[in-house]
């Protein structure tokens, strides 16, 4: 059984920063790329940070480059996103997703990040 479980998510102020992590099982998982997605009310889905399997290349959105840093440690089958200096715009729910080809394709269900003072 595949699974794909967030975890790190919460309140936290303006500036701060937050570690979410992400625990999978029921699959290969050096095999998969990993990204965080993340999705605020009332506005699509949107991709947040890749890793590839072998974790030697990562790619961040725009807006979160230089904030945000995507890891993963394949002996735990966990990958992590470390978020810093964060923004009421960051606010959104969180989730992993690991992909290793269309049909391969797997989600988390997500954790709440929220960004206020």
């Amino acid at each position: 059984q595949v699974q794909l479980v967030e975890s790190g998510g919460g309140l936290v102020q303006p500036g701060g920063s937050l570690r979410l992590s992400c625990v999978a099982s029921g699959f290969t998982f050096s095999g998969f790329a990993l990204s965080w997605y993340r999705q605020a009310p009332g506005k699509a889905r949107e991709l947040v940070a890749t890793i590839t399997s072998a974790g030697s290349i990562t790619s961040y959105a725009d807006s979160m480059k230089g904030r945000f840093t995507i890891s993963r440690d394949n002996a735990k089958n966990t990958v992590y996103l470390q978020m810093n200096s964060l923004k009421p715009e960051d606010t959104a729910m969180y989730y992993c997703n690991a992909r290793a080809t269309a049909r391969y394709d797997y989600w988390g269900q997500g954790t709440q990040v929220t960004v206020s003072s």
